[in-house]
């Protein structure tokens, strides 16, 4: 499978990449935080380390660790607004639950 981002999370990405000046793409990735255990993170990323799975979606290199694609993998990232809210969206089929505030999650 893979990580994977919509037509919207790829524009929004392009757009940073564009501004910010340099960058090879988006590190998706998790780490131990929350009340559920796990939160995601996403960073801009400028090296591939060897260890790497990348995965090129809508023209935007997803690169991920081995260790967060167990977690993550065939997520869907989007990006969206909803009212005042505007960020990107975990679309995790791995997800079983997550907290209340929406910042971390369990598998």
């Amino acid at each position: 499978m893979a990580v994977s981002l919509t037509e919207s999370a790829a524009k929004h990405v392009a757009q940073y990449l564009t501004r910010r000046g340099h960058g090879i793409g988006l590190r998706v990735g998790v780490k131990t935080s929350g009340c559920s255990g796990m939160a995601y993170s996403l960073e801009f990323a400028d090296a591939v380390d060897p260890d790497d799975q990348v995965f090129e979606s809508n023209g935007i290199k997803v690169i991920v660790d081995p260790k967060s694609l167990v977690y993550i993998d065939g997520t869907e990232l989007d990006y969206g607004r909803e009212g005042l809210q505007e960020g990107f969206k975990f679309k995790n089929p791995n997800e079983k639950e997550h907290c209340g505030c929406g910042k971390s999650f369990s598998v």
